[in-house]
């Protein structure tokens, strides 16, 4: 009765939220007296997972999922849990994930949680905790199905080293054609920025820069300390940034563990999208912006003038300690 964790990849290399899972579902084995197996489609190498944790990676390498199918991947995961006699399935809270999970749960007949934040409370019965109301509230919930399904809110649990030995082994799906019913035609995706899923620094803006013209400081500001650029709603309905860096409840959920807001004033609707973010600085000319009332750390002044200089100071510290 393993723990099995779908560890997500690209071009190869698996992401960050793979080797994230990976660790929590370590930590729910260890609790079960068990082992992780997890589960790679066309991933990277067993042995960057075997350093977090996993006993076994079922190496699924197939041609026809190179592109992302939500259903092809979810039919493809429940066969291999199946095949591994897993309890508990553990995914991230990325796009992707989100699509496969319920798809997932219905395939397995499982309990499914998300936005998990912490290791469970008690596997008999299996409790979890996990955010809800966009963010605003608790909820601890327990999962009473045979196999248990948990969605692992990004960056809630961190990655644990285990220096451990993963053993490959090839793991072959039975998929047939109707399994492909969404086909995708072409990606673009911009190869020379950090991605907002990915970033563990987001560096957004909003109308308080009046412009697009003055985006320079911001991506300046991200360059320097390794982050995605953001804006809000308005700035992208009015052009001045693409719709793709758009935060918020309307737009990207944003679960960061640094979030600057340069700005923005902090609707209702943007709050509950970056609420998860770890700890927000908010600057902003406006003393009475709701979005002070959210932040850890808050500059009163203009942006125009702050942002500079603290680009001036984050590029000095940086060199000083590069």
């Amino acid at each position: 009765m393993s723990v099995l964790v779908y560890t997500e990849s690209e071009k190869g290399t698996f992401k960050k939220t793979a080797f994230e899972v990976a660790s929590y579902a370590k930590s729910v084995a260890d609790m079960m007296g068990t082992t992780v197996t997890a589960i790679a489609i066309n991933g990277g190498d067993a042995a960057a997972l075997g350093a977090y944790g996993v006993d076994k990676v079922l190496e699924i390498n197939d041609s026809k999922l190179e592109n992302f199918n939500a259903a092809a991947y979810a039919k493809t995961i429940a066969q291999a849990v199946k095949a591994d006699g897993g309890s508990v399935v553990v995914v991230s809270q990325t796009a992707d994930a989100k699509y496969i999970a319920p798809l997932l749960a219905v395939q397995l007949e499982a309990g499914y949680a998300s936005n998990v934040i912490a290791l469970p409370e008690g596997t008999a019965p299996f409790k979890v905790k996990r955010t809800a109301f966009t963010n605003k509230a608790y909820s601890h919930t327990e999962i009473n199905t045979a196999i248990k399904l948990v969605g692992l809110g990004k960056n809630a649990f961190g990655l644990n080293e285990n220096n451990g030995a993963a053993v490959a082994e090839a793991f072959t799906p039975t998929l047939d054609n109707s399994d492909f019913g969404v086909q995708l035609e072409s990606v673009d995706k911009a190869s020379d920025k950090v991605s907002i899923a990915d970033a563990e620094i987001v560096v957004s803006a909003g109308r308080g820069l009046k412009g697009p013209e003055n985006w320079g400081m911001i991506e300046e500001m991200a360059d320097i300390l390794g982050a995605a650029t953001a804006c809000s709603k308005p700035v992208s309905d009015l052009g001045w940034r693409p719709h793709g860096e758009h935060v918020g409840q309307t737009g990207k959920p944003v679960a960061s563990n640094l979030y600057i807001a340069i700005g923005i004033s902090g609707a209702i609707q943007h709050l509950a999208g970056i609420n998860s973010s770890k700890v927000k600085v908010v600057i902003n000319n406006d003393p009475e912006a709701p979005f002070f009332k959210a932040a850890d750390y808050g500059i009163v002044g203009d942006a125009f003038e702050i942002v500079p200089q603290l680009n001036e100071k984050l590029k000095a510290f940086k060199a000083a300690n590069s």
